[in-house]
């Protein structure tokens, strides 16, 4: 029998290889084998080897992973909804063969098939952290998208186009009733390259998503989740449908800057086209009506229409000009009628005022570093932080934030106050003195303490740092503060000091993170929840309920901690609105 002829395409078939009759006896087989083998040519034998080790590798790979694959997770298909599986065969005349496996991603980077499967792995167990302390940065990607899958499971399953999610009843809550969690997350899937999950809901936006409804909003909420969640996705896809829906809202908000002071009342009724202030007093707090510029001057500037910068803009004028600010530090409230602050005497980088001062120092890098005045006062706030906020803990001395209250300081320190460390270094980037990323560093660690002090390893809402001389520990956690929202601010600055300094200490300690909200908060049927007692690992009381910012904002911020592309998201060409959505920085000419 001759041997099959050389050709770059192979067909074999082992059972019709010889014909003949053998004896039966072991020795004749052998002999019969070796016969078959030497009559293939010399393509044909490279090609059987190279399967057979192929093969031996696989056994080899999948041995850890073989309970998984009996329940049906297939090791060459551990990410079946947003990868396709590539193989190719390659053939030489010289009878060499090779085979590659590769997993493409809806982006088109090339996954190495064994980090993508070992991403999948660490999440398997529901109930526990990813196992590896020390992960791979793309291990470390792949564990806050497969996060991100599960609590998008949870949500698409009992709360769809609802506002938010809750986890243990398997029910939603409502807030505005306008799919504030689907919004708010829409350019995370975005930038995670979830495709399948990005376009359900897109669908959803382009056939159930109406502002034509007769309710009432909060019109700081509903411009960083919303408008801000629809311009960032439109810059980020150039589907204009969610421009044309951010042009809607957008004019929607319009009817709260109708005030006797042109400061903004809180509430506005979208459907009517109705503004008010709370039923319980005509104040709006600085931080909301100083939080929504990004966002409106953006939406001017896309549509050449200049009413919304001009509103926005005439706030911070005001702001500007008024008394009442100690070294540039502002109090909480602000009268609608009056224009004037109120409750003076009170400064907090805390609640009702944190994002002013963010907002200071976005809005002159989101207008290309031109309006010196809000550099000015984000320069002069941060001098009167430091002269009159920052103090150092008993006994490890830590720096932290405090309070005033008519000249009496308070060590009391939100963890919205966590901010701070990545605003700083955002600045220092930009060119701002080099001790703002000093100081960012110190309070870095700080809030980082703020979790790894805790039993659970999650930070508590609110904090007090001990003064005293010999004082056992830093950190003190009042009964009523030790909840836990599954808040950003924390990752949001690990994410900065990240990019800016490289150093791997701070993907480490967002690692530490992403266990413990795996570990304490995941809930198995879907979704994450906020918790009641970060003290208490054995039960740290679940409140049934998932924010929006944890997919819009505190994931983002970790899967971009992550992440080894420095141009995604580049931090030159966007800006951060306060519910982490990404707007362009203007261009020279704008």
């Amino acid at each position: 029998m001759l041997p099959p002829s050389r050709q770059d395409y192979v067909s074999i078939s082992l059972a019709g290889a010889g014909a003949g009759s053998y004896n039966n006896s072991k020795q004749w087989r052998r002999q019969s084998c070796w016969r078959k083998w030497k009559q293939l040519s010399r393509l044909q034998r490279s090609l059987i080897l190279c399967v057979l080790v192929l093969l031996f590798i696989c056994g080899i790979a999948s041995y850890p992973t073989v309970t998984e694959h009996i329940r049906g997770n297939a090791l060459c298909a551990a990410h079946p909804k947003h990868s396709s599986l590539s193989v190719s065969l390659k053939l030489n005349t010289t009878g060499g063969a090779c085979l590659f496996l590769v997993f493409r991603n809806w982006r088109g980077a090339v996954i190495d098939t064994e980090q993508a499967t070992k991403g999948t792995k660490d999440m398997e167990n529901k109930d526990e952290p990813p196992a590896n302390p020390e992960a791979k940065p793309s291990e470390e990607s792949e564990a806050v998208r497969e996060a991100f899958r599960h609590a998008w499971r949870g949500y698409k399953d009992f709360a769809w186009g609802h506002d938010e999610l809750r986890p243990i009843s398997k029910s939603y809550s409502e807030w505005f009733g306008l799919g504030l969690t689907l919004i708010d997350a829409l350019d995370t899937m975005w930038i995670m390259g979830l495709k399948e999950e990005f376009e359900e809901a897109k669908a959803w936006v382009a056939s159930e998503l109406s502002f034509n409804r007769n309710v009432d909003v909060n019109l700081f909420e509903s411009t960083i989740r919303i408008l801000g969640g629809l311009l960032s996705t439109y810059h980020l896809t150039g589907d204009t449908l969610f421009l044309d829906k951010a042009k809607d809202i957008g004019s929607r908000l319009m009817p709260a800057f109708n005030t006797p002071s042109k400061i903004p009342y809180s509430d506005v009724n979208i459907g009517k086209g109705t503004a008010h202030p709370p039923r319980w007093t005509s104040d709006s707090t600085v931080a909301e009506v100083t939080s929504i510029q990004l966002e409106f001057r953006e939406l001017s500037r896309l549509t050449q229409e200049p009413q919304y910068q001009a509103s926005v803009a005439e706030i911070m004028q005001q702001v500007h000009k008024l008394d009442g600010k100690l070294d540039g530090l502002v109090p909480m409230f602000i009268n609608t009628n009056s224009g004037q602050f109120t409750h003076q005497g009170i400064y907090t980088l805390g609640a009702r005022a944190d994002s002013y001062y963010e907002y200071l120092l976005k809005q002159w890098i989101q207008g290309g570093r031109k309006e010196d005045q809000l550099l000015e006062d984000y320069l002069q706030a941060m001098e009167g932080v430091k002269k009159n906020m920052l103090q150092k803990s008993s006994p490890n001395g830590l720096t932290f934030v405090g309070e005033l209250s008519h000249g009496q300081f308070s060590p009391k320190m939100d963890h919205l106050v966590c901010f701070l460390p990545g605003t700083l270094a955002l600045g220092a980037h930009f060119g701002l003195p080099a001790d703002h990323m000093e100081l960012a560093k110190e309070l870095m660690e700080t809030c980082y303490q703020m979790y790894v002090q805790m039993e659970t390893g999650l930070s508590p809402e609110i904090v007090h740092f001990n003064m005293h001389q010999g004082s056992v520990r830093d950190i003190e956690v009042k009964l009523a503060d030790r909840h836990n929202l599954l808040r950003p601010e924390t990752v949001e600055s690990l994410f900065y000091l990240y990019r800016f300094t490289k150093d791997h200490k701070y993907r480490q300690w967002g690692w530490e993170v992403l266990q413990n909200f795996n570990k304490y908060t995941k809930v198995s049927s879907g979704g994450f929840t906020s918790i009641n007692n970060v003290r208490d690992p054995e039960y740290p009381s679940p409140r049934d309920k998932m924010e929006s910012f944890f997919l819009g904002e505190t994931l983002k911020y970790l899967y971009l901690l992550f992440s080894d592309e420095p141009d995604l998201i580049s931090l030159d060409h966007y800006v951060f609105n306060t519910e982490a959505h990404p707007l362009p920085i203007w261009p020279a000419s704008a």
